[in-house]
């Protein structure tokens, strides 16, 4: 069963005026040589300029930055196993799961984590560490390897998966995040962003779709988070 969890509430700061309190710096108008203020009936408020979007401009791949924002609100995280997987090979590092779901959320509340890979029957620590990700906040969606045309590796996809969560979760958050490079997701991620979710994408660049980043309202380099995500060595004891 999905768990919906309402927006915040707005809640009036402490700083808001008081309607009812009379501002002293606002001048009197039953004051004598007070002369009441003219406005602009035609345009109450600035125009807004021609360029203004409702969406936000994608970020440039030289203003990668790191994961700060505070306005997620309910977010969903779908991490592509095998894509991070290459990812991390590629940085010389082992991801830290807890540490990496924790540093997606900052700034938001957590409905899911999807964590999507492919499976081998036969190997046992692969099923330890599923079952360790089960228990730690994930909820994993794995599907069997199949043995290649060509007979040299197994392999599975899992985007039609992704795809489809992508879609019917979208009415239940504010902000989705995927971890992914694969530009066969694009279509679904674009749909989800014009229907007003925040999307994010966290990939490492040179394994990052283009079309993919083009689509998203932000996209983070995962070599800018490395340190952050990745699992730190126990000191050696003496």
């Amino acid at each position: 069963m999905i768990q919906l969890i309402p927006p915040k509430p707005f809640q009036p700061g402490h700083n808001q005026p008081n309607p009812n309190q009379p501002n002293p710096n606002q001048p009197n108008p039953n004051q004598p040589g007070h002369s009441p203020p003219t406005h602009h009936l035609s345009h109450p408020h600035p125009p807004m300029p021609k360029s203004a979007s409702l969406r936000t401009i994608p970020l440039e791949p030289e203003e990668t930055h790191r994961i700060q924002r505070l306005d997620r609100g309910r977010v969903v995280v779908f991490i592509d196993g095998a894509s991070l997987f290459y990812a991390a090979m590629q940085m010389e590092i082992e991801v830290d799961y807890h540490r990496l779901l924790g540093c997606l959320m900052s700034g938001g509340r957590l409905v899911h984590a999807h964590f999507y890979t492919g499976v081998d029957p036969a190997n046992e620590k692969q099923k330890g560490f599923l079952y360790w990700m089960q228990c730690n906040g994930y909820r994993v969606v794995a599907k069997e390897l199949v043995q290649s045309t060509t007979g040299s590796a197994k392999k599975v996809s899992l985007n039609v998966e992704i795809a489809v969560d992508l879609v019917r979760l979208s009415p239940y958050c504010d902000t989705m995040i995927l971890v992914s490079g694969d530009g066969d997701l694009t279509c679904a991620l674009d749909f989800v962003t014009y229907q007003g979710v925040q999307t994010e994408v966290v990939g490492l660049r040179s394994m990052t779709s283009e079309n993919l980043i083009n689509v998203a309202d932000y996209y983070t380099d995962l070599s800018t988070i490395k340190q952050d995500i990745q699992k730190r060595s126990m000191p050696a004891h003496l």
